[in-house]
């Protein structure tokens, strides 16, 4: 019995450490990762998802995460190139293509992207004037998109989408924005008036045409007027009636047998 326990203390120590190194070479590689096993300090290969196996103390498999990442880019203050001083803050998308590359060429690539981000942001606005900031945001975003791109390509990195979120201006500017679009308002209504008050008068211009070649149009038009105003006023109106409405509501004929011409009767 002690020579059972001896050899069990003296097997202890053993299974303890063959646990501690299969622990160590025991690596799970989840499905949106990828590991990068340096052994001696060399790159030597790229392991899937999955359960796999590296040499303890000579190997080292660092994982890259393959997903999309979303990087906030906080606000920076530039100047634009209109000298209008703004805040601007982005959001960029972007995932890691070459995972090798993305351990090698670069320390950190997150925060070396992040930083490539900021400095581009500041760049791009500088660069770019007020109005077309705020109207030619596709633009602005796809411009730094490439640049943004371009310059983590050496780290294994694609640069997917860039999005400028809130452009932030200071009170004055936001005034005279306010006014400039009062004013574009105003002229837009008075052109829109000065248009209607052309084609009225067009119309009307014709309407004259047409009643001055037909008289009878005149006078349904003034039983029309009547019309309408006795529907509106209750009251007693006093009617000039021309002589030339009687005649052609008559065929023509007077009373009394007389002509609307002033000639003599039949």
């Amino acid at each position: 019995m002690e020579v059972l326990i001896t050899l069990l203390g003296s097997l202890l120590p053993v299974a303890l450490v063959g646990l501690f190194l299969f622990q160590m070479a025991v690596k799970i590689i989840q499905e949106y990762e990828r590991g990068v096993i340096f052994r001696l300090g060399r790159v030597v290969a790229v392991r899937e998802p999955g359960l796999r196996f590296i040499v303890p103390f000579i190997d080292r498999m660092p994982k890259v995460d393959m997903r999309v990442i979303t990087l906030d880019v906080p606000s920076q203050e530039a100047i634009t190139g209109d000298n209008v001083t703004i805040k601007v803050n982005a959001v960029v998308y972007y995932r890691v293509l070459d995972p090798v590359a993305a351990l090698v060429n670069v320390e950190n690539y997150m925060r070396a992207t992040s930083q490539i981000a900021q400095t581009s942001l500041r760049n791009v606005i500088g660069q770019s004037e007020l109005d077309e900031l705020l109207s030619r945001r596709e633009e602005i975003n796809q411009k730094l998109q490439e640049i943004i791109d371009e310059a983590t390509e050496p780290w294994g990195i694609k640069v997917s989408v860039v999005e400028v979120k809130d452009v932030e201006l200071p009170e004055n500017m936001k005034r005279a924005m306010a006014k400039q679009a009062e004013a574009e308002r105003e002229r837009r209504a008075k052109i829109i008036h000065a248009a209607g008050e052309s084609e009225a008068a067009v119309k009307l211009a014709e309407a004259a045409a047409i009643m001055g070649a037909e008289p009878t149009t005149i006078q349904l038009r003034y039983l029309q007027t009547l019309v309408e105003i006795s529907a509106e006023h209750n009251s007693t109106i006093v009617f000039p009636l021309p002589i030339e409405m009687l005649k052609a509501l008559l065929g023509g004929q007077l009373p009394g047998g007389g002509s609307g011409g002033g000639g003599s009767s039949s």
